[in-house]
């Protein structure tokens, strides 16, 4: 990283302009530039992220990230139909493994979720669907970084409606601020600065 531009902006030796919260670790950086906000509908991508969204509940994001190629490993990588087959033996053997988060709640809710994903294609509906379902029209986002601003969106009218889907449905660990952050990043809204180069690309 290299000197910043606009408040809220960072510029990095190759030119590009991104959002300052992708700082200078390499790993967050390209999940700003190449992940987060970009639009994706593939269920079992929407399924991983949702549940590590979870799993991130109460931590920072770059924690999740860094163990999530052991997290993809350990949950058959996120294929509903093998994770929703997980039983006690596999709860113990997952709290067992330094390379994930081990909380119990959060583990059995994503075998929980796993089901309920099942139950939902069950039903008729895909998960894409049902998530894309309340994807906000396209609305005016801040341009510029401002904390008073950017607080204001950890949650909105459209991830507390999903949230309330989500957990009729089945799902756990799916409140509010965490579906809201699920959404940011699967690209049902965009919330790249104005002046990030991404930003751009998504317009």
């Amino acid at each position: 990283m290299t000197d910043a531009v606009a408040e809220g902006l960072i510029r990095y030796d190759d030119g590009r302009v991104g959002c300052w919260w992708a700082g200078d670790d390499p790993l967050y950086r390209a999940y700003h530039d190449d992940e987060w906000g970009r639009p994706v509908t593939d269920d079992q991508r929407l399924f991983e992220k949702l549940c590590l969204e979870g799993f991130q509940a109460g931590l920072a994001w770059i924690t999740i990230l860094r163990k999530r190629e052991r997290f993809r490993e350990v949950f058959a990588g996120f294929d509903p139909e093998i994770v929703a087959a997980f039983g006690p033996a596999d709860v113990d053997r997952l709290l067992a493994d330094p390379g994930i988060i081990r909380h119990r709640g959060k583990i059995e809710a994503t075998i929980g979720n796993a089901r309920a994903h099942l139950d939902l294609i069950g039903s008729g509906t895909s998960l894409s669907e049902l998530v894309w379902s309340f994807a906000p029209e396209p609305a005016d986002r801040p341009a510029r970084f401002d904390y008073a601003a950017l607080t204001a969106f950890t949650t909105t009218p459209e991830s507390a409606a999903l949230s309330k889907e989500l957990k009729r449905r089945g799902f756990r660990f799916v409140g509010p601020t965490t579906v809201y952050a699920f959404m940011q990043a699967m690209g049902l809204v965009d919330d790249h600065l104005e002046g990030c180069d991404v930003r751009a690309e998504l317009a």
